[in-house]
């Protein structure tokens, strides 16, 4: 099953994805007196996705008829973060061996080297990206991101496809200039605002076959920057759940954003795409904070 947040009155709610049209679960719960979570966080985070989840696929097309009326196109709906407030954002680091040469690092092999990023970063589909005024050199990275389902702690690689709810498309960012100038610096070099995007769509995990099959693409101004399967990840997405889990409880909710196949430098009026198999793309265009200073 497939969710957006979608921009609705005031209120950012979540929305079913019914092929070119979108269904917000307010409109459900307003036709038959239902009481669903409308956000999508709130979903995940009381676990009432797989109960509404299986409550619509039981739906017949006539039923499904009653909402007709409340269907929006969704060419025409304004999209927003997933959500906005997870408690915990994981970053991977140098997952790919190829982006690990664009920096000039070596791979890590025998542990994920893994950052964490505030809930200030986070925006959404068509959102801008804002590079700050202290950097020179900001790169944009597609990945995978994996959203838990499922307050977990300590659990094996082997359990770990139990806890996940789904996944989305990320557009990571890295101040790399300032990286470059220490490794120490990792944590300020991803944290500035807006420097984590992710949506339109949130895919449940019976709607990925093979998660280990996907490709994922950082597209800049239309053109692929660099390109790689899941399956040549250092670390897998089940190891990285399972790696974490052992270092705190994962909760519904938290993101473990995987690694990306290669950073791009972005600059002011660039647009930057995240491409997965199967996913609707995530697409923000870039604004350089100092160009805009130097305009006023």
């Amino acid at each position: 099953m497939r969710f957006a947040t979608i921009e609705h009155g005031e209120q950012e709610i979540a929305a079913i994805v019914d092929g070119e049209r979108l269904l917000t679960v307010q409109s459900i719960n307003d036709v038959l007196g239902t009481a669903w979570p409308i956000g999508l966080y709130e979903l995940i985070n009381e676990e009432k996705l797989s109960s509404l989840r299986d409550w619509w696929n039981e739906r017949s097309e006539d039923e499904k008829k009653d909402f007709e009326s409340h269907y929006l196109a969704s060419e025409e709906a304004v999209y927003r973060p997933l959500y906005r407030h997870p408690r915990k954002i994981w970053g991977i680091g140098l997952n790919f061996v190829d982006h690990a040469s664009d920096l000039n690092e070596k791979v890590p092999s025998t542990e994920p080297a893994s950052f964490m990023k505030p809930e200030t970063t986070i925006i959404g589909h068509n959102d801008n990206i804002q590079l700050p005024v202290q950097s020179e050199r900001t790169t944009g990275e597609a990945e995978l991101g994996v959203i838990i389902g499922k307050e977990c702690k300590n659990i094996s690689e082997s359990n770990a496809k139990g806890v996940i709810a789904g996944y989305t498309t990320v557009i990571d960012m890295t101040t790399e200039d300032i990286l470059q100038r220490n490794p120490r610096y990792l944590t300020r070099s991803k944290s500035f605002d807006t420097f984590f995007s992710f949506g339109p769509e949130f895919i449940t995990t019976d709607e990925v076959a093979d998660v280990f099959a996907l490709e994922v693409a950082t597209i800049i101004n239309g053109e692929c920057h660099r390109k790689n399967s899941v399956s040549n990840m250092t670390f897998n997405p089940y190891y990285l759940v399972a790696f974490h889990s052992q270092v705190m409880t994962l909760q519904p909710g938290d993101i473990i954003s995987t690694g990306t196949p290669g950073a791009g430098v972005i600059r002011d009026g660039d647009v930057i795409e995240c491409e997965i198999d199967g996913f609707c793309k995530l697409k923000n265009n870039v604004v350089d904070l100092k160009k805009r200073k130097e305009r006023v």
